[in-house]
């Protein structure tokens, strides 16, 4: 029966994430999808597999309303979705100092010791994005691999779009140089783009192309055998010795069929690398 999906809610919220959780009340499904815009109004797509029951949803920007859709795949069919908004909270850093100072003397204080510090901060030289390539392909799955010349991001992500030309993205952690892109069509050109996410900047994109291996449904078929020319090599008073040729191909078997002397029907199972037979 088809599989059911429950009610989604936001189950924890930060600055720059949001928690999502749902349940199946009936059935499974092969996989999950949360659908949603980021700050600057673009649609992301985070794949999740069908077992799982939560999600973190990374890379937000605080004080922003976001709207999640979620949706089952089961088989080919997609189904939902199931919605819920969610405020990403405030950014800690000044509204958490100003919560604990008492009066217009002791906010004054704490920015006055925020202002002077902030200079002494050393600044962080920006990353550097390098190659993307496609190191191994299958028909169903690209590994990409790539290198950070300069510098340390704190996430990637890789964009591209499915089959259906729908995009997908793929949330990658900064330590990582490779991931392998799951869920693709043989035999089908994708271009991936990664991005360096650092801070709340966006870097890039490197790009590289790839095209999926053939499936096996894809795959020449052998050609059909051809049965040569057959003759009686031997007779005898009570045998006959049956030869024949096989000019292209294999067969898995052969059989020879005739009628006895009292004319019932006989049949002679011969294995398949055999070309010759005695019929006694």
């Amino acid at each position: 029966s088809q599989p059911v999906l429950g009610e989604l809610r936001a189950s924890q919220v930060t600055p720059d994430s949001v928690q999502l959780e749902w349940s199946v009340p009936e059935g499974t499904f092969d996989s999950f999808t949360v659908q949603y815009r980021d700050a600057q109004g673009q649609p992301q797509v985070l794949p999740v597999d069908g077992g799982s029951r939560t999600v973190t949803v990374p890379g937000l920007s605080p004080s922003r309303r976001y709207k999640f859709n979620l949706y089952g795949v089961w088989g080919r069919k997609r189904l939902g979705p199931v919605s819920t908004d969610a405020v990403t909270e405030m950014d800690g850093g000044l509204d958490g100092r100003m919560e604990g100072s008492m009066g217009d003397y002791g906010l004054q204080c704490v920015f006055s010791v925020a202002t002077a510090a902030k200079p002494e901060e050393e600044p962080l030289s920006q990353p550097v994005l390098g190659e993307l390539r496609a190191s191994q392909v299958t028909p169903d799955s690209v590994q990409l691999e790539w290198s950070v010349p300069e510098g340390t991001f704190d996430s990637f992500t890789v964009q591209y779009r499915d089959a259906q030309g729908q995009p997908q993205v793929l949330p990658v952690d900064g330590g990582s140089r490779t991931v392998t892109v799951p869920g693709l069509s043989p035999s089908r050109r994708y271009k991936f783009n990664l991005y360096g996410v650092w801070g709340r900047k966006r870097l890039g994109p490197v790009s590289t192309d790839a095209v999926t291996a053939s499936g096996p449904e894809e795959e020449e078929p052998p050609s059909k055998p051809i049965l040569g020319e057959l003759r009686a090599s031997q007779v005898t008073p009570n045998s006959v010795q049956l030869e024949w040729s096989v000019p292209e191909g294999t067969f898995d078997s052969f059989m020879v069929q005739y009628r006895d002397a009292q004319g019932h029907p006989e049949s002679l199972l011969v294995d398949g690398d055999s070309h010759t037979v005695t019929v006694p």
